[in-house]
């Protein structure tokens, strides 16, 4: 059985729990099956928790290995975003959330509206989020791919250029399609502005 108390010692600011799982201390790396684990702040607030069904820890680089995880990113006690993608790892004493391959980002006010990204990655103790490769959102208004973009904690996605967006028709099917420089998705309004580098060219489209 996981010593609880001793990992608690080791890592202070998460709590994990696990099934039965032999772990031998000297080991470098330690396996650990079923991770459930909530990420706490100085003053005791929840930030994320993570579930993964296959995971390892390294008493080394004291970094955590994730496979198949699933992040949720909270608000007090509220989820704001659920995270999933093929791997993952958990650095710097769990300030360094770094996830890999299909990347899957899913808000709670809609179930069609998905970020998709090959990485995600997140200082805790930045408010943004940096997602990385083949990005793409798409809503039943909207697909708008690029290769980089950001996610502010005011509920904004910054989509670097260059940038392709699709609207979409009655139908959900494809109306038009236009490349632009920057775009700006706000999650909160349902709105994309779109504006050129110069700052002359700028538009906005409500949905």
């Amino acid at each position: 059985m996981i010593n609880i108390y001793r990992l608690i010692i080791i890592l202070p600011l998460f709590m994990l729990g696990c099934v039965p799982n032999v772990i031998d201390e000297k080991e470098i790396i330690q396996e650990i099956n079923s991770l459930d684990m909530t990420i706490f702040s100085k003053s005791g607030d929840k930030i994320y928790s993570i579930t993964s069904p296959n995971s390892s820890y390294d008493n080394i680089e004291l970094k955590f290995e994730l496979k198949k995880p699933i992040i949720n990113i909270l608000n007090g006690e509220e989820t704001k975003y659920i995270i999933s993608s093929e791997e993952s790892t958990l650095s710097d004493n769990n300030k360094l959330l770094k996830l890999q391959g299909n990347v899957k980002l899913k808000t709670l006010k809609k179930d069609d509206e998905i970020l998709n990204a090959d990485n995600f990655i997140w200082n805790i103790e930045n408010t943004n989020y940096l997602l990385e490769g083949n990005i793409r959102f798409e809503n039943q208004n909207i697909i708008l791919n690029s290769g980089r973009a950001i996610l502010g904690s005011d509920n904004i996605i910054e989509f670097f250029s260059p940038v392709k967006y699709i609207i979409k028709d009655e139908n959900n099917e494809n109306k038009y399609e236009i490349n632009s420089e920057n775009a700006f998705y706000n999650l909160k309004n349902e709105s994309v502005s779109f504006e050129a580098k110069d700052k002359r060219v700028k538009s906005t489209i409500y949905f």
